[in-house]
């Protein structure tokens, strides 16, 4: 008599042997990373400072006359300024992106002519700064934090991102001016437009008045 066989086993990689068939199933990507943006708090401070020193610091290694961020003194100024936005963007707990904006001309030491932009009917959101961490260029991390400034500018109803870009740095301007930045008068301050939506509605044509249009009689309506 014929003795039974056993159920032959098969491998967990079996499917690797079969032509067509993956060699896994039901096997999940990554998850993809997701920036997050808040307003900075006082105990970011210490960890934003750190950040921006390395931004900065290829840039610096470049320039004389201008060193960003200035000092820890004059960051810790700015945070107890009004008028004054500051927005941490960070996958995880990991800080990859900082941005600085004012509504206004402010700081003693500020060289902007307001009458400048007044002329020119034009109503800036000053971007102060806006830095990237290094290790995340080209992830589009710049691309979101340039974003949600124009969602700020659209949002207070201003209609143009102003920022200062220093001469040397060839990569910002060059990112800068394919997101429609262009150069402002002799220096080195940029601007692009932002398309702003009205708080109204604008006039708009009613249709022709017909009995279907008319609204039903109200409760105190007789009728008759």
């Amino acid at each position: 008599m014929a003795r039974k066989r056993s159920p032959r086993k098969i491998s967990d990689d079996a499917d690797a042997t079969v032509p067509g068939k993956r060699a896994s199933r039901g096997k999940k990507k990554p998850p993809q990373p997701v920036i997050v943006v808040r307003h900075m708090t006082r105990r970011d401070i210490g960890d934003v400072w750190d950040f921006l020193k390395i931004s900065f610091r290829d840039v610096n290694a470049e320039t004389v006359e201008y060193q960003r961020p200035r000092s820890r003194r004059r960051f810790e100024e700015i945070f107890e300024e009004e008028g004054i936005e500051q927005l941490v963007f960070e996958i995880g707990n990991e800080i990859v992106a900082y941005a600085e904006c004012s509504y206004e001309v402010t700081g003693s030491d500020n060289w902007i002519n307001p009458r400048y932009f007044e002329k020119r009917e034009m109503r800036p959101l000053f971007v102060d700064e806006l830095a990237v961490h290094p290790q995340y260029h080209g992830k589009g991390v710049g691309s979101f934090a340039l974003e949600q400034l124009h969602h700020l500018a659209r949002v207070h109803g201003l209609n143009h991102l102003v920022l200062e870009v220093a001469e040397n740095n060839e990569r910002a301007l060059g990112w800068y001016k394919k997101r429609s930045f262009k150069k402002l008068d002799a220096a080195i301050f940029m601007a692009a437009p932002v398309q702003i939506e009205p708080e109204l509605l604008p006039p708009r044509a009613l249709k022709s008045h017909t009995r279907a249009d008319e609204p039903p009689p109200s409760d105190d309506e007789d009728g008759t």
